[in-house]
Formats: C-alpha cells, structure tokens, sequence
C-alpha cells in the first residue's frame, strides 16, 4: 500500500511567528495580498495584528470580509471577483476554518477558472493548477485548515455542506501564532478544541490510517488533552498546546481522512447552523460507540493518549469504555453540550442521514454503514 503525506512547504510556529509574513511575501517578489478575513476579526482587531504589519512595511493589500461561519457558495464567487479586480497577486488569510476554506477556494477558482460554479470542486476535483500563493493564519485551534487538502463549503439551495479535497489548495505557507488565538471566547475555544480532538481521534481510527498519520495522531490526542481546558481558561500555556495540538492533527487527518462523526456534522452546521466544533463533540462518543466493533482495539492507545490512569492493566472492552468516559468528560468539562436535544428535529433525520452518507468523510470509517444506522445515531442523541 502507498500512503501519501501532503503538507505545507514552510509552516511558523509560536509566540511572533506573523512577523515571517511580510518577509516571505516579499522574498518571493509578490506586490499585493488579498486578505482574507471575516468582519467580526475585523471589528475586535484582530485581523489588524496581521495588516498592521503589511502597511509598516508599506505592503500594498485589500481585505475581503464577505465570509459567513459556514462560508457559502456566494462568498466564494464574491470572493473570486473580487481578486479579479483587486490587482492582487496572493492570499493572506486570516481566521478559523471559515475564512481559510474560503480563501482556498477563491485561490483555486482564480488559477482553474473551469470550476467558477463552486459546486464542481465537491470530492477530489481534477484541478490542473495549485490554488494563488497563500499565506494562512489560523485565529482558532481547532480546523487546521492551514494544514489540510480539505475544505467545506456550504450550498444554501441544496441546505447542505459538500468537502473538497485537493492537494492544490494547501497554503503554501502556514503561520500557527497562540497570540493570534488569544481573543477567542470561552465557548469557541472549547468548540474549536473539540473540532481538533475529533480530527485526531477520527483520523487515529480512519480506515485510511498509516504508521505516519498515527504519530501525528496520537501526539495531538496527547496535547489536546492536556491543553484544551487551560485554554479555555485563557491560559498561555493551554493556547500554546492546543495551537501546536490541532496542527499536528491537521497533519494526519487531512491524509488519511475522517468518519462518520464529520459526515454527520456537517449536516447539523447546514441545517441548523450550528457551529462545527460543538456538533463534532455531541457526536463523537456515539461515534466512538458505534465503531468500537471495528476499531476498539484503537482505542486503548487513544486513552493512554488522554492520560486515563491504569489502562494498560483494563482489558479491551473496559479500555475502550473508559477512553469513551474521558472524551465525555473532557466535552462537559469545557461546556459543550451532551446532545443534539433542541437542536435536531425529527422531520429532518431522514434528509440529514442521506447527507451524511453521502459526505466525502463517510468512506473512511472504520465500520461500514447505512443512511437507517446513521438515523438511527442521530436519534439516540435527540
């Protein structure tokens, strides 16, 4: 079997580390960034850490804010004119996983104009040119998107997400900075850590996964762990982990792939809006129930990973129940919520089964499925 590992050319990592943008922009002779940001970065200046930078070193850019949480089809194809008549020659962007996924796609469209309709980028699309030059800097430590072939976009006519997978579309150059995350609130950061540790944990028990994406797995289950619930509390050595963390799972799943956890998020986010990260939390323990049959002789590695006392000495089937009580227990600690009661109504199971199954991250599960047994999760969890 030939495994594939994608990553960044150059990625910067720690306190400062956006301080290599404007060198690395100018060593390569570009003359004007399109930056990428959402309005809310925006308006708490956050996005202006980075642009305060371009215009001390009299960098000419233009910044793009028309980016929703679950960037849609027309945020792309307002982005994509908007290059066009920006006069820039690169992508600096600046945010979580929104504006990331957005500013891949725009660099994509803009080097292969033949997918200008968004939709045909859904699954691997035969792509011939890599995306604009593009610089990313996550705001959140939970997507990776910095790191990852992969990005989500929704369609509002069809009410559903679609991923796009496409080593075209990595950024050159990743800039992960714990400053940068520093303004996140309390319940994004939880979210957003919850996101991450579901990437490592799916992509630990992916039916896709390698001695490679292993490593890098369970060292960013080892690092979530202890760092997600001191970054909640804002602390900066909880930052800097989950920072370092939820690249380092960027950098298994996003080549070897996800589960059935992502593929049914991804219908709660565009249905209901509701925010990834928390979506991917309420469902990771069913998940992890439903695939124990398939991948439960994983799951002692992932609980020795989180630090759960004495699991060396459980046998299977109580090492797995007790990797499953610690990802619950983590979840609660940080506030996200047990269920989708409130959230998922019933007329919608059936539409939302047949999205999941039909979601790019549903092959690599390790147990095979059915759109009735994925109605059947999402009912346990009303």
């Amino acid at each position: 079997m030939v495994n594939r590992i994608v990553l960044n050319t150059i990625s910067y990592h720690g306190k400062g580390a956006i301080k290599q943008i404007v060198p690395e922009l100018t060593a390569r002779g570009y003359h004007k960034a399109f930056v990428c940001s959402d309005s809310d970065l925006i308006q708490f200046g956050v996005t202006a850490k980075v642009t305060g930078l371009l215009e001390q070193a009299k960098f000419p850019y233009e910044v793009y804010s028309n980016i929703k949480p679950n960037p849609t089809i027309e945020n792309v194809q307002s982005g994509v004119a908007a290059f066009k008549t920006s006069g820039a020659d690169c992508i600096v962007a600046i945010g979580g996983g929104s504006a990331m996924d957005t500013a891949k796609a725009i660099g994509i469209i803009i080097n292969n104009p033949e997918f200008e309709d968004v939709r045909s980028l859904e699954g691997v699309a035969p792509t011939k040119k890599h995306a604009v030059f593009t610089i990313a800097v996550p705001t959140t430590a939970g997507t990776a998107a910095e790191v990852t072939i992969n990005y989500v976009i929704t369609d509002v006519e069809k009410k559903r997400k679609f991923v796009c997978v496409d080593t075209n579309d990595i950024p050159e150059i990743a800039v992960v900075d714990p400053d940068m995350m520093a303004s996140m609130p309390k319940s994004l950061t939880a979210a957003t850590g919850m996101d991450a540790l579901t990437h490592a944990i799916e992509g630990y028990i992916t039916k896709g996964a390698c001695p490679i994406s292993d490593m890098f797995h369970l060292e960013a289950i080892r690092l979530i762990a202890a760092s997600l619930r001191k970054a909640v509390a804002n602390t900066d050595e909880g930052r800097e982990g989950m920072a370092l963390g939820q690249y380092i799972a960027g950098m298994g799943f996003s080549n070897v792939g996800l589960g059935i956890v992502h593929s049914m998020a991804h219908g709660l986010s565009a249905l209901y809006d509701t925010p990834h990260g928390v979506a991917c939390a309420i469902i990771l323990p069913t998940g992890l129930e439903y695939n124990k049959s398939a991948a439960g002789a994983r799951y002692r590695a992932i609980g020795k990973a989180m630090g759960v006392a004495d699991i060396d000495a459980m046998s299977d089937e109580a090492a797995a129940d007790a990797t499953i009580a610690a990802v619950k227990q983590l979840s609660a600690d940080v506030g996200i919520p047990a269920s989708l009661q409130g959230i998922l109504k019933e007329e919608d199971v059936h539409f939302l089964s047949e999205s999941a199954f039909a979601d790019a991250c549903r092959p690599g599960n390790p147990r095979d499925t059915s759109v009735e047994e994925i109605a059947a999760l999402y009912r346990g969890l009303m």
